[in-house]
């Protein structure tokens, strides 16, 4: 069984920066599809962005293409979110998933496929 531990999130102004991190411990990470979901006040959970366990497939919501990034380093057993210009939009509690998958291109964005969950870490973003 793994466990998630996101950090990073915090408050940033509007077209600012954060890099948010996963870090997964209890399993063979490199097994595992990861995800970041976020949901803000009063909204269900989306899904953002998930990568393969390979690394090698991706998937990124139309809100976000072009600003986040995904990535994964195996040999860390960390899943990182790159986010750039930031909008107020985008506050939410961000939280990281894990699902184990067979395929080296699964990348699964219904967040009911997913086992396992972080605590989550707050984004803010002020205009």
């Amino acid at each position: 069984q793994v466990q998630m531990v996101e950090s990073g999130g915090g408050l940033v102004q509007a077209g600012g920066s954060l890099r948010l991190s996963c870090a997964a411990s209890g399993g063979t990470f490199s097994s595992y599809a990861m995800g970041w979901f976020r949901q803000a006040p009063g909204k269900e959970r989306e899904c953002v962005v998930t990568i393969s366990r390979s690394g090698y497939s991706t998937g990124y919501a139309d809100s976000v293409k072009g600003r986040f990034t995904i990535s994964r380093d195996n040999t860390k057993n960390t899943v990182y979110l790159q986010m750039n210009s930031l909008k107020p939009e985008d506050t939410a509690v961000y939280y990281c998933a894990a699902i184990r998958a067979g395929g080296e291109y699964y990348t699964p964005r219904d967040l009911r496929e997913y086992n396992y969950w972080g605590q989550g870490t707050k984004v803010n973003v002020s205009s």
